[in-house]
């Protein structure tokens, strides 16, 4: 049996393993394009990184998209469940506070991929930057503002 979207069973055998990289993904609650406002998109995007200062994570590419955030980053210190829980916490706080409006922002859920050993990390990081080029923002991912990538592309 398929598991539905949202459902419990989809996180079955979520595991967080310290140095495994790991393509995250999470929406706003109901896809509203918050982060077509540029104030808002630095918010997420300076949390990430401080998450990488605090040592926390190897953040390697990110690309806030207007209604979602995709990242590829190592764990170090968190587990999975502890680093979405502080990031969206804490970007959903300041967002609100920004934005003048209370209640959640993310969508409950986020979705995890482990980058396998016989997967490219390259490519995973160019699918993650490619988001806005394929979502047709913008023809060249180096043109999106809100990215950010370890490697020079």
């Amino acid at each position: 049996m398929k598991p539905q979207r949202g459902s419990n069973l989809l996180r079955k055998g979520r595991t967080s393993i310290k140095n495994q990289h790991y393509l995250l993904t999470c929406a706003v609650l109901d896809r509203k394009p918050i982060f077509h406002r540029p104030e808002a998109a630095e918010i997420v995007l300076s949390s990430i990184h401080w998450l990488e200062r605090q040592d926390k994570i190897f953040l390697d590419a990110a690309v806030i998209m207007p209604d979602h955030l995709h990242f590829v980053a190592g764990l170090k210190q968190v587990s999975l469940a502890q680093l979405m829980h502080s990031l969206k916490s804490y970007t959903a706080k300041k967002i609100n506070v920004l934005l003048n409006r209370c209640g959640s922002l993310w969508q409950r859920h986020y979705h995890d991929h482990a980058i396998r050993q016989d997967e490219d990390l390259n490519e995973v990081v160019l699918y993650t930057l490619y988001n806005p080029v394929r979502a047709g923002l913008v023809k060249d991912f180096h043109d999106y503002p809100f990215w950010y990538c370890r490697w020079r592309v």
